[in-house]
């Protein structure tokens, strides 16, 4: 009953198609196709009757010896409107492309009403709706792809029994995965990836023998994998990640001779991997990692004569990690980390194949590194930190010109280390911290130009320091702490203009601070203590700009602590315990609430109660010096008096500070400004006069931009702020002014300077330097990856400024490139959200698609939500696209789409085409951008407490990205 019903339908379904059987009829119907759609990019602007055969219109193919339309190609045309049903009723259509574009509104009836139609991509446009009913047993490709149709998949998707390819990926697809599925035998591409399926895989899926990919992946699959996959024999690309699959792994996976790649990380696996998957000899990556899989790696897995790529990291295996390993001849990246592996690194590894990554970090393995890892000439990240591996480092490590990233700390290494290791070209990562390391490496040669983190704390290293570690030099991140070292600290340090983080506690140092330290005036730590230096502290520490926190405990210093110590905003942990200091402590910001154990053990006195010292003793002629202190102190006071009322009489003919006007509606406009250069040449006129339309630069939501000029020349950027906007600030917030005043006096290369103010009780203008430069959203496609580069550091260091700023009140809020100015010298410029809406009311923000993630409080505008977004922005640097591409719905993010694209671990289909070329090395950028775009989801997981912070990023990103060249690989 069942087939005579079917063949009934096929019968139905074969009828001729609505479009008739004249050419005029397929003319009338292109036409009402081109004024049905908003043809924004005139692809269509030659469709008319007055422009010849309509064969040789644009996109359209007509069927040889008939002139009727058979193909309508029409991809990435930028047309918007609702999809037209009239392309679907021509008589004898075959094929229809419209992809790439932003067609909205449902699939319209009529799609499935012609049997000739052999071909049909409607794939990343905003489609909405159930998938469409109906069928058409001879179409061959369905690609439906990144839209946002949602309902469940029908279970008459098996009546579509000529399908070769069908792509349902990315879009609001629910419920189980029909098992009539099973009926379409000729399917070679089934992609149902990024999804909201749920259930388990039906066993029913064995019957597609013809199958070669396999996309299921990013769903909420559960269950068990199923045996009858083994029996797909023609796949060679299965990939389930990102699913709630449990259970062992089926033995018939190993049945899958032409599998190439297998990808099953991020699951509930457990037990062991079948030793029949360990023969699979064209499979050329294997994925199993972050599940809870275990036993051991059999020495079986020599048979995998093409595999490149190995990831079982994030397990449960055990055992010894096999020698046939050393054998593969194709192997490029083994990640075996965390897991429980135990024995020695195999000797012979390295010695066969290309080997360009290996990280067996964190299991429990033993003996000495392999001389042989670097064998291949091309090994550039090594990590096998927090091992117990022993015995002296292999000297080839010093002839392994290729490395770039260097982790072996927390094991228990001992010995010198090789010639050579001082002289790595292309490492920018070294850390063997951990170790039982000795030896002098202040009388090696250092020549490592590319270094920026250098961390050998913890060791047994003796002798002086380090002068130097290269010419231009780009060291960022230097500790050198709790070793042995004597003599001074170098004065050459001073040279190392990137210096971020110096740490030299716990050795043997003596001598004086030395001056040139202040010269690195991007320091943020500072750490001598637990040494024997003499001396006065340097008075020029007090000038360093950002400093944060500084440590010079447990040493010898003598004097009076600098009167200016402490005068940065930044500084907000010092310790100077135990030291032979005396005097007062100054009156500065970071003593005036400094703990008492940060400063015993000294002869000081003076501060606040929390310090518990004791008051500082007042002399017998105190009163008579207090008198004259404040007699002197009052005649300085009336002649600085006069003086001020001069120079502001001369300026602006008006003893006041402040600049007040009255305009024709009784509105008193009051102008501050927080750059005395500006008062002196922009009046509170010029200002008023600026606000027209004929100055206006943009509009938003939340006020217009308009560029002011003075005697001609472009001074400034003028920020009105309209209603909803500082008009709210205004009437709530009594602090405004001094909150803008506290915005007035941050200064960073990378964030627009708020120079002033001018307010009324009832609205106001925010003035900022004019910045000439382009958004960053327009210049994008044409830039190179170098270049990327460097701007999305200046961001990274722009936001970590701003959350170590004293203030609480301070947000990027949502960033994006069309929000951020690029410089001539490509230095990326950040505005800060309007002063006084972020303090007042963060909640009464509503995300945009760049917004902040929701919490349980509401929406978060602190330092997780600009981490966010600096982690869209840099996906929008790798990729090109932008979180409103026409590639996503609204079910998908930008993110979601990252994260299916990484996972699939090939560089070409989601790396921006714009950049392809800029590249240097295949096989290393493709390491560099996996693990740029990894920083990348990190900084925008869900898990917001899982997201780095700003510190960190600037770090991570430090070690990633190289102004002027590039490198990504993420901190392990």
């Amino acid at each position: 009953m069942l087939l005579s019903i079917s063949f009934i339908l096929v019968l139905l379904n074969s009828q001729p198609c609505h479009g008739g059987a004249s050419p005029e009829t397929d003319i009338d119907l292109l036409l009402s196709f081109a004024m049905s759609v908003d043809d924004l990019s005139r692809s269509l602007s030659g469709w008319n009757l007055h422009n010849g055969d309509f064969c040789k219109w644009s996109g359209i193919v007509c069927k040889d010896g008939v002139s009727r339309v058979s193909e309508i190609v029409l991809p990435g045309k930028n047309m918007t409107g609702e999809l037209p049903g009239a392309v679907f009723e021509l008589g004898y259509i075959e094929a229809i492309d419209l992809s790439d574009n932003r067609l909205s509104g449902v699939i319209p009836r009529e799609v499935f009403v012609c049997s000739s139609l052999r071909h049909l991509n409607l794939s990343n446009n905003n489609l909405t709706g159930p998938f469409p009913s109906g069928y058409i047993s001879g179409l061959e490709t369905l690609d439906l792809s990144n839209n946002m149709l949602s309902g469940r998949i029908p279970q008459g998707i098996g009546m579509f029994y000529g399908l070769k390819f069908l792509d349902l990926g990315g879009n609001l697809l629910a419920g189980e995965l029909p098992f009539s599925i099973s009926n379409i035998t000729g399917l070679e591409t089934l992609t149902l990836a990024s999804n909201q399926l749920t259930g388990t895989i039906p066993g029913e899926i064995g019957h597609l023998k013809s199958l070669k990919w396999m996309y299921l992946g990013y769903n909420n699959l559960s269950g068990e994998i199923p045996v009858g996959i083994g029996e797909l024999t023609s796949l060679t690309h299965l990939d389930l990640v990102y699913n709630n699959l449990t259970g062992k792994m089926p033995s018939s996976l190993g049945n899958l001779s032409n599998l190439e790649y297998m990808f099953l990380y991020q699951n509930g696996l457990s037990g062991q991997i079948p030793k029949p998957i360990f023969g699979l000899k064209r499979l050329v990556s294997l994925d199993l990692s972050e599940n809870s899989l275990s036993g051991e790696i059999p020495e079986r897995i020599i048979d995998m004569e093409s595999l490149e790529i190995l990831h079982l990291f994030s397990n449960k295996l055990t055992g010894k990690i096999p020698v046939a390993l050393s054998s593969l001849p194709k192997l490029q990246v083994l990640q075996l980390w965390s897991n429980k592996f135990t024995g020695p690194i195999p000797s012979n590894l390295g010695l066969k194949g290309n080997l360009t990554l290996i990280d067996l970090s964190t299991n429990s393995l033993r003996g000495k590194i392999p001389e042989t890892l670097c064998r291949s000439g091309s090994l550039s990240k090594l990590i096998l930190f927090s091992n117990a591996l022993e015995g002296e480092l292999p000297s080839s490590l010093g002839s392994c010109k290729s490395l770039r990233r260097v982790r072996l700390q927390n094991n228990l290494l001992s010995g010198e280390l090789p010639i050579g290791v001082t002289r790595l070209p292309l490492v920018y990562y070294l850390d063997m911290s951990s170790n039982n390391l000795s030896g002098r490496i202040g009388e090696q040669e250092w020549d490592m130009p590319s270094l920026q983190m250098l961390n050998f704390a913890m060791n047994h290293f003796s002798g002086s320091l380090p002068g130097l570690f290269g010419a231009n030099s780009r060291l960022e991140n230097l500790d050198l702490s709790r070793n042995g070292f004597s003599g001074t600290v170098p004065g050459s340090f001073g040279m190392l203009s990137e210096l971020m983080q110096l740490k030299l506690s716990d050795n043997e140092l003596s001598g004086n601070i030395p001056l040139e330290l202040s010269s690195c005036k991007k320091l943020v730590t500072l750490d001598l203590s637990k040494n024997h230096l003499t001396g006065r502290i340097p008075e020029s520490l007090s000038d360093m700009p950002i400093l944060g926190s500084l440590d010079l405990s447990e040493n010898n210093l003598s004097g009076e602590i600098p009167a200016n110590l402490g005068k940065v905003e930044s500084l907000i942990q010092v310790n100077i315990s135990h030291n032979k200091l005396q005097g007062r402590l100054p009156l500065t910001a970071a003593f005036l609430a400094i703990n008492g154990s940060s400063v015993i053990g000294n002869d000081l006195c003076g501060g606040s109660s929390a310090s518990g010292l004791p008051p500082c003793r007042k002399s017998s002629n105190y009163i008579t010096w207090l008198s004259i202190v404040c007699s002197l102190g009052a005649v300085i006071l009336v002649c600085t008096a006069c003086f001020g009322v001069i120079t502001l009489i001369r300026q602006k003919g008006t003893p006041e500070e402040i600049e007040r006007t009255e305009t024709g509606n009784d509105t008193v406009w009051e102008l501050r400004f927080f750059d005395s250069k500006f008062s002196r040449s922009v009046t509170l006129a010029d200002i008023l006069a600026t606000a027209g339309n004929d100055n206006v630069v943009s509009r938003t939501k939340t006020g217009i931009s308009y560029v002011g000029k003075s005697n001609g020349a472009k001074i400034t950027q003028f920020f009105l702020v309209e209603k909803n906007g500082l008009t709210s600030a205004i009437n709530n917030s009594p602090s405004l002014e001094s909150q803008l005043a506290e915005y007035g006096k941050m200064r960073h290369p990378n964030l627009v300077r708020l120079l002033g103010s001018c307010l009324s009780k009832r609205n106001g203008f925010l003035i900022y330097e004019h910045v000439d430069g382009r958004r960053l959203s327009e210049i994008l496609s044409k830039l190179s990856w170098d270049r990327r580069a460097k701007i999305a550091i200046g961001i990274a260091k722009a936001i970590k400024f701003l959350h170590s700023y004293p203030s609480h009140c301070v947000a990027l809020g949502n960033l994006s490139t069309r929000k951020i100015l690029v410089d001539k010298r490509d230095e990326p410029r950040l505005r800060l959200k309007i002063p006084g809406l972020v303090c007042l009311d963060p909640k009464s923000f509503v995300s945009s698609v760049y917004g902040a993630p929701e919490t349980e409080e509401g929406w978060e505008m602190g330092e997780k939500s600009d981490i966010h977004g600096f982690g869209l922005i840099l996906i929008e640097l790798l990729t090109g696209k932008t979180p409103v591409d026409p590639e996503f719905g609204l079910h998908e993010s930008i993110v979601e789409w990252a994260r299916y694209c990484y996972s699939d671990r090939h560089l070409d289909t989601w790396i921006d085409p714009n950049i392809q070329g800029t590249l240097e090395s295949s096989t290393t950028d493709h390491n560099h951008m996996v693990e740029t775009m990894n920083l990348a989801l990190r900084c925008t997981t869900t898990d917001i407490a899982a997201r780095p912070s700003a510190s960190d990023v600037v770090k991570t990103l430090a070690s990633i990205l190289r102004t002027g060249s590039c490198i990504s690989p993420t901190m392990v």
